[in-house]
């Protein structure tokens, strides 16, 4: 599988020709969909979902297929074609043969005066080669995970909770995202951090600029 980061929260996951992009916000690449089979939306954060970015989307091309929670799907109404199918944790399915499960309820509180919206994470890919994606949230699978998409940096999260995360998950490759809010000195410091807190875990941190990809192997 190939994976391409597309800004902040995006990346686009290609294995065999099928184009799976999640999480096209309003701090992705506005190309990001392009040539795109599926999409997969986390929540209804707009960093994460940019709705006339994805209507336009699914306007020019009517294959285009989108899986999401409940509160996206609502305001993705009149679609029709059984364009958007709603998901829920626990959920699995197949998008051209790659396997997807759902996991998680809700995004990560950032206050008690805040209310908190639902936020599901999508597992793409088969055992021994599995990408996930949390979305906003610390959701643990309960499938093993190959690599890790971790969100570094939110107004509901610390770094030492982000250390607790990857300890937890044990995952084999270690890939930042959700760093649209730091500076290059901030991500810097960050990847020296979680690094350090990886200890002996032996997991492989790697950076991966937007715009940029990296083969998944």
């Amino acid at each position: 599988m190939r994976l391409d980061r597309r800004g902040h929260a995006c990346v686009r996951l290609e294995q065999d020709g099928v184009v799976i992009v999640v999480d096209p916000g309003t701090w992705s690449d506005p190309r990001a969909l392009d040539g795109a089979d599926a999409v997969l939306v986390t929540h209804e954060h707009p960093d994460h979902f940019a709705e006339s970015v994805l209507r336009a989307a699914a306007g020019a091309d009517p294959a285009l297929r989108i899986w999401a929670n409940r509160s996206v799907a609502d305001q993705l109404g009149g679609l029709g074609g059984g364009r958007v199918t709603v998901v829920g944790d626990g959920d699995a399915f197949d998008i051209a043969g790659i396997e997807v499960e759902v996991h998680g309820e809700l995004h990560a509180e950032i206050h008690p005066d805040f209310p908190r919206v639902t936020n599901v994470g999508f597992r793409v890919g088969s055992p021994g080669a599995a990408v996930f994606h949390p979305g906003d949230a610390f959701t643990v699978p309960t499938s093993p995970v190959d690599t890790l998409l971790v969100p570094v940096h939110g107004p509901w999260s610390k770094t030492g909770e982000v250390v607790d995360y990857l300890r937890e998950v044990k995952p084999r490759r270690v890939l930042p995202i959700h760093d649209g809010g730091l500076s290059e000195a901030g991500n810097e410091l960050v990847d020296i951090m979680l690094q350090a807190g990886l200890g002996n875990l032996g997991a492989d941190y790697r950076r991966v600029a937007a715009g940029a990809g990296t083969e998944l192997t």
